[in-house]
């Protein structure tokens, strides 16, 4: 019995001490940087992806200078059909700086990131404007929705192919 209880613990440790690292969060690495000034905060805006195509998610992060201890921020995304207002937050992944995780544009064209700061130094505004975001990347939605529906769609004729099949043969054993 102790054996077996030695073995399992042994086996559940060695177990979790290879998912344990294997779950662990990537850093987030920024590889374009932006400076804006919002009133008397300047701001670095971090990018994960460049150039940013319309629906790819990626990492932004906002680095007002001197840290977000004590400060708080609006950001406005205006874009092409769009305007969302967010709260700034600590990146989940960063959280020195305020980020939007795995986050996606959702449309082409000329983007406008508005950042209010309120901080020590008083309330800031600023504007990176002119975010060029690109078309999407890979091939059109209903193009590829079309083509990874068809292993369902064949799927559901293989099943009620089968449901006829045995059906018919039930009804004929019974009779």
């Amino acid at each position: 019995m102790r054996r077996s209880l030695v073995v399992l613990v042994t086996a559940l440790g060695l177990l979790l001490g290879w998912v344990v690292p294997a779950s662990a969060y990537q850093p987030v690495r920024v590889v374009h940087a932006e400076r804006v000034q919002a009133g008397p905060y300047g701001v670095t805006v971090g990018f994960s992806t460049w150039p940013v195509r319309a629906m790819r998610s990626l990492d932004f992060t906002f680095a007002p200078d001197g840290g977000i201890a004590g400060k708080s921020g609006v950001l406005e995304l205006i874009g092409p059909d769009a305007h969302y207002t967010v709260p700034l937050a600590r990146h989940p992944r960063k959280r020195e700086v305020w980020g939007l995780d795995t986050e996606s544009l959702r449309f082409a064209g000329n983007w406008t990131m508005r950042f209010t700061v309120d901080g020590p130094a008083g309330k800031g505004v600023g504007e990176f404007r002119h975010l060029d975001v690109l078309e999407q990347p890979g091939p059109p939605f209903a193009l590829s929705w079309s083509v990874s529906t068809l292993p369902l769609l064949c799927l559901i004729a293989l099943i009620v192919v089968a449901w006829r099949r045995t059906r018919t043969k039930v009804r004929a054993v019974a009779a």
